[in-house]
């Protein structure tokens, strides 16, 4: 959320000059689903939280494994100093999971 403010704010600060056309990606890391599940589950194993992940069929028509290299430079120029996914935010949002974890119903995250 910090992130996401402080982008709107990078590009309102910064207007394109007229004629000009910008995209901005806005995000600072990228990973994919698989990626996310092993740093989850390892967290977890460090937390002593058992989590376990399951395979299911891809709905898209890619690669279960693939390369993107999206660029995400414009916004790190004009200042973006990103707050990046670490080991303590993945603790402290498995601990809200886990706290809470009896508000989830199954049958609306499960495919």
């Amino acid at each position: 959320i910090r992130d996401t403010v402080r982008c709107v704010e990078l590009a309102i600060a910064n207007p394109a000059k007229p004629g000009e056309f910008r995209v901005f990606n806005q995000f600072t890391e990228q990973f994919s689903v698989n990626d996310l599940a092993r740093l989850v589950t390892a967290a977890g194993k460090k937390l002593g939280i058992e989590v376990r992940t399951t395979n299911v069929p891809n709905p898209r028509v890619e690669a279960e494994e693939h390369y993107y290299n999206a660029k995400h430079t414009k916004l790190m120029e004009l200042g973006l100093e990103p707050h990046l996914l670490s080991d303590a935010l993945l603790d402290s949002l498995l601990n809200v999971a886990v706290k809470y974890a009896d508000r989830a119903d199954k049958a609306l995250i499960m495919p």
